[in-house]
């Protein structure tokens, strides 16, 4: 390992053993070749490199079509001890007319390989598509529908909304009711909203620019790791939007998983580890 690679390791040994795990939206990508991927690497063994640099990645294929068990089992013998995969579930589901009936597409992609993954397997993100506005009814029959188990290990379900309706006090209890967490999308195009509704966080991070060399301006990648930090310890920021007032009564401590997904997307890899070295 170069001397370069140091800080790298420790904040890696640092996430994969600590509450706080900082990644990226998929692993192929052209512009990553020759800037996050050193130059020459195998378009094969990306994954292998990526999961060594990086503590978490979220699987954006599964979204357009579920893999095969083979294809997940790979996919966790090329990663590390620690390393964690979060996964889109089909879209087929959560674009459906109605979230009552997709009880066998859901547990379709659920039991269809996921066991695959072993202990490398991390949030399920079920994001719904800005058309879809709050139906109180429909919603708590899919929320009812997912499984809490996969052989043994504890699922987790994580809820994104991209309709302005969601942002109400019926879907937060809702949420609250099922344990289920709810992304904050840091985005000027959809709703975001902080409140937690679970016991981990989930944040993607979509304001990345080409003119910062890590994405992020050193000041907001400080205000994100103090974010961080406070979400993991038990508390909850008081400066990211709400739909209701937070609780005062501190929670236990809980994980936390920050992806740096879209915008000026070749400068993700290099927020995720800046972030990564702030919070280790």
């Amino acid at each position: 390992m170069k001397a370069s690679d140091a800080p790298i390791a420790d904040a890696l040994a640092g996430a994969r053993n600590g509450r706080i795990k900082a990644g990226i939206g998929g692993w192929n990508f052209a512009p990553w070749r020759d800037n996050f991927y050193p130059k020459g690497l195998p378009q094969r063994r990306e994954l292998e490199y990526a999961s060594r640099h990086l503590a978490t990645l979220e699987i954006n294929s599964t979204f357009y079509r579920a893999q095969t068990p083979k294809v997940y089992a790979k996919w966790r013998d090329e990663t590390p001890p620690g390393f964690v995969f979060s996964l889109k579930a089909p879209r087929q589901v959560a674009e459906g007319r109605k979230l009552a009936g997709a009880g066998a597409l859901v547990r379709g992609f659920l039991f269809g390989g996921l066991a695959e993954f072993g202990d490398r397997l991390g949030p399920i993100v079920w994001q719904f598509p800005p058309s879809r506005a709050f139906d109180r009814d429909d919603f708590a029959a899919f929320l009812d529908l997912l499984p809490r188990e996969l052989n043994g290990r504890a699922l987790r379900h994580v809820l994104e909304m991209r309709h302005a309706s969601f942002l109400c006090p019926g879907f937060l209890a809702l949420a609250r009711g099922h344990g289920l967490p709810c992304v904050f999308t840091d985005s000027g195009e959809y709703p975001n909203f902080a409140d937690l509704t679970g016991d981990f966080v989930y944040a993607r991070l979509m304001r990345s620019r080409g003119s910062e060399h890590d994405g992020y301006p050193a000041s907001e990648l400080d205000t994100w790791a103090a974010r961080a930090r406070l979400w993991s310890e038990g508390g909850e920021p008081d400066d990211l939007p709400r739909v209701a007032p937070a609780d005062a009564t501190r929670a236990a401590t809980r994980d936390v998983f920050i992806h740096f997904i879209s915008a000026a997307k070749q400068r993700n890899p290099a927020a995720a580890m800046a972030l990564q070295g702030r919070v280790a």
